[in-house]
């Protein structure tokens, strides 16, 4: 089965490799018009935001804020001020925490996480709760690798205040319904917070349709550069919220004793920001918009649907994914029965193939599966069939010079 991709030459990186590069759940690589926009942005607009009177200051301003419209538009935020620009999802989740979390947690509150959950959306929540007295609680996957109505329905209850959930985990490649997660969490009165990282970069994601809290990503996921990140929150909730860094940009008036905050969205943006990542994630933003996610979505739907099976096939390996395709993603886990995952990744590595190896991240839901590692390959829309060939290839060679070491 050949399964093309017309937009492989879109990714100079990619396009000029004869490696197969798996790991766009780890980064996705960059397509023409989002590495030329760094270039852009430093010979036409570079200036300090927010500062100058100068034309050039201002103009660098209004690209900016440009930048922050193009995402509320992209996540059909009702306005451009919900739109926080951080420098990644980590830091995004870390402002959630401590900004809302802190303030309104107390003893006997409970937050409720999916055990699939990235460690940046597990630690800081493990932190406010010891600071605040509220207790940690998670939903299990059942051994399809899904979360069951039930367990949502079980675990959320009149204690709960704060809900975290990714849309697509980056381990497993379940698709979480967030919709669901959301009006069952509310019912209770408590606030959502999604982590969209892993499915921002395949289908689109309205926040006022699906009523969330909060949302967060990082740009470096959706083609977009590193170093950017957004945060989206409720208008009402961000205006009551303290900031959680200090400095320039997100302030008022200082007194030698006394500071008054710059309204939304300064408020939570102290420093020099990254304009340049902004423009970069606008550039991103245009490509996909550009492809179009229904484009995108039946070609990688085509394509995972091609991984998942191949490796299926293979009487070695174990798959950890669901078997449902509606809530698989193209992010599929897997091990060499008896062979340790870090090992594999160095072999495949040899023979051009570019896959993850490890906990990714997620050592709770590893644990909780009983595994030590896992590889994990991740698939975009400049990847193809011949990816796929060549990692079962790979794959079927390192067994093959192994398995007379393997313990059955």
């Amino acid at each position: 089965m050949k399964i093309d991709s017309k937009w492989r030459e879109y990714f100079p990186l990619i396009a000029k490799s004869n490696s197969a590069y798996l790991d766009s759940a780890a980064t996705s690589q960059k397509p023409k018009n989002v590495i030329a926009s760094s270039r852009v942005f430093y010979t036409k607009y570079n200036a300090n935001t927010n500062r100058g009177a100068y034309d050039l200051a201002v103009n660098a301003t209004k690209v900016y804020e440009d930048c922050r419209r193009a995402v509320a538009k992209f996540l059909n935020a009702k306005n451009a001020t919900q739109i926080i620009f951080t420098k990644n999802a980590t830091e995004a989740s870390n402002l959630v925490a401590y900004s809302y979390g802190l303030d309104n947690l107390h003893a006997g509150d409970e937050v409720v996480l999916s055990i699939m959950e990235h460690h940046s959306s597990i630690v800081p929540w493990q932190k406010i709760c010891k600071v605040t007295g509220a207790t940690l609680k998670y939903m299990y996957t059942n051994s399809n690798y899904e979360l069951e109505k039930h367990e949502i329905d079980s675990k959320i209850t009149k204690n709960t205040k704060i809900v975290v959930i990714s849309s697509i985990s980056n381990v497993l490649g379940a698709i979480n319904n967030v919709d669901y997660i959301t009006k069952v969490a509310h019912k209770v009165g408590a606030v959502v917070i999604a982590d969209i990282s892993q499915s921002i970069a395949h289908s689109p994601f309205d926040v006022t349709k699906l009523d969330v809290d909060f949302a967060l990503f990082s740009a470096h996921k959706m083609y977009g550069p590193q170093g950017i990140g957004v945060l989206y929150g409720k208008q009402h909730l961000l205006e009551k919220m303290s900031p959680f860094l200090m400095g320039g940009d997100m302030i008022e008036y200082v007194t030698e004793q006394t500071t008054t905050f710059a309204p939304l969205p300064n408020k939570f943006e102290a420093g020099t920001q990254n304009v340049a990542g902004a423009y970069g994630l606008k550039s991103a933003i245009e490509f996909i918009q550009n492809v179009g996610y229904k484009y995108i979505s039946e070609y990688e739907n085509n394509l995972g649907e091609y991984l998942y099976n191949q490796l299926k096939a293979l009487p070695f390996v174990d798959v950890y994914a669901p078997s449902n395709k509606c809530n698989r993603s193209g992010v599929i886990s897997f091990n060499i029965r008896g062979i340790h995952a870090h090992d594999v990744a160095s072999i495949l590595n040899s023979k051009g193939v570019c896959v993850r190896s490890g906990n990714h991240c997620a050592q709770p839901l590893v644990s909780y599966l009983k595994l030590d590692s896992t590889l994990r390959a991740s698939i975009a829309i400049y990847n193809n069939s011949q990816d796929v060939d060549k990692l079962i290839s790979a794959l079927t060679e390192t067994y093959n010079k192994f398995k007379k070491y393997i313990k059955e």
